[in-house]
């Protein structure tokens, strides 16, 4: 959508159509998790849960820290594409393309010292141990394919192409489902099934897109992609300090969710299980309610950049809304399915009755949650990278000093009443910075 070409007011029925294919995209992310949990789910045993979830938490606290790798190249491309200037989009690309390799190249080579603090921090059984050290050593391999397809989804938001990056995402998350079945379904891998189909699916749509991305560049900016005058000092410290504040709020935001998966393992295995399957419920109520937000960014940067406060109110105030009545929404699904899909994710009769006792937390977040995960996107849009970083080391110490108190008390409940708590945390500690947004107008 053509922002100088809309309405002033962006109504409600703007933001759901910038939305439609984020959403899209934005909802095959989590749905490779659930059908990841719910394939290790129904092998019988809890270790294989419970080991999916110890390591699939580490490689996305790893891979998701970087995520500065989409954001900085959004910027960057975008403000190249304004001035035509395709030369500097190509360089931007490829020179982020070697800094993602070197980033993926140094993780793998310190895969024996991220085995060793796994080992060390979390509690689990000999067995579980060996399975986590299977998946990683698998999964760990995908890593540098994964932050460049973060590059070419940066790329696509920045030169407007939303429904090509959102083709990228929907590719990745379908072979990795498909993968990942074939391999535990048909040919009994188990956990090693799981980590080689996302390692597969990971090249699999890196090479696609090398190729698509490589012909699309040279038909409409008609420029070779060469491999030239690439390694400028100040261009790379650039594109750190972009989003250096970025990083650091995403390291602290998946380390939340790291500790969770830590705080269950101290229960038990079953609870570790339990919040894993509970886990997916959030993350993909998270994801379908990031939509609005993602969408917004960009509006909420336009009417910046127009000194409208009126616009800007507006947007404010109907993308609140749109994402509170979806989160409801939701957790009405929720109520009404929650065990019908319990039921498909794990045929572990304890697992399914330590569920249905939290059913609750799973219906209460997405509502409480919705305010925060909209007002990311605000920040975001308004380029107030300092203040998200600050409410979210806040939010964070927050929650781990809650869950530490509560978890005495409410067993596996305090985590997630600490959980519930954390999300209220970073609502009130970005309305806190809110004024800082509108001091620009």
């Amino acid at each position: 959508m053509n922002f100088q070409k809309s309405s002033s007011k962006f109504s409600k029925k703007q933001i759901i159509l910038l939305s439609i294919p984020v959403f899209f995209s934005n909802l095959a992310i989590p749905l490779v998790g659930i059908v990841d949990t719910g394939l290790m789910g129904n092998l019988g045993e809890t270790k294989y849960l419970a080991a999916t979830s110890i390591a699939t938490s580490v490689m996305t606290m790893i891979i998701w820290s970087f995520g500065f790798l989409r954001m900085g190249t959004v910027g960057i491309v975008a403000q190249a594409y304004g001035k035509s200037d395709y030369r500097e989009i190509v360089k931007t690309l490829l020179r982020n393309f070697i800094l993602a390799i070197i980033i993926g190249f140094v993780i793998i080579i310190s895969t024996p010292l991220l085995k060793i603090m796994i080992s060390h921090f979390f509690s689990m059984s000999d067995e579980t141990e060996v399975l986590i050290n299977t998946y990683i050593n698998v999964r760990v391999f995908s890593v540098p394919a994964e932050l460049v397809i973060y590059i070419f989804i940066g790329f696509y938001l920045g030169i407007q192409k939303t429904k090509i990056s959102s083709l990228l995402i929907i590719v990745l998350s379908t072979l990795n489902i498909v993968f990942s079945a074939l391999f535990v379904l048909s040919f009994d891998l188990k956990i090693f099934g799981v980590a080689l189909g996302t390692l597969i699916a990971s090249f699999i749509t890196f090479l696609i897109f090398l190729i698509f991305t490589y012909n699309f560049i040279v038909k409409k900016f008609k420029v070779i992609p060469k491999f030239e005058n690439l390694i400028v000092r100040n261009k790379l410290i650039r594109l750190f300090k972009i989003n250096f504040d970025i990083f650091i709020r995403t390291l602290f935001l998946t380390f939340s969710f790291l500790w969770v998966t830590y705080l269950g393992s101290r229960i038990g295995e079953d609870y570790l299980a339990v919040n894993t399957i509970l886990m997916q419920f959030i993350l993909l109520s998270s994801f379908v309610l990031d939509a609005y937000a993602f969408s917004t960014e960009g509006i909420i940067g336009y009417t910046i950049g127009k000194r409208s406060e009126k616009s800007f109110n507006t947007v404010v105030r109907n993308s609140f809304q749109l994402s509170f009545f979806s989160a409801v929404i939701i957790s009405i699904l929720y109520l009404i399915f929650f065990k019908e899909i319990i039921y498909i994710i794990t045929d572990i009769e304890m697992l399914r009755f330590i569920s249905f006792q939290h059913i609750m937390w799973v219906i209460l977040i997405p509502p409480v949650a919705c305010f925060c995960y909209q007002l990311d996107g605000i920040f975001i849009g308004a380029s107030q990278t300092k203040e998200i970083r600050n409410a979210m080391v806040i939010s964070v110490l927050g929650f781990i000093s809650c869950s530490i108190y509560l978890i005495k008390y409410f067993n596996n409940h305090g985590i997630w009443f600490s959980l519930l708590l954390f999300m209220v945390f970073r609502s009130l500690s970005l309305q806190f910075y809110f004024k800082n947004i509108l001091k620009k107008f």
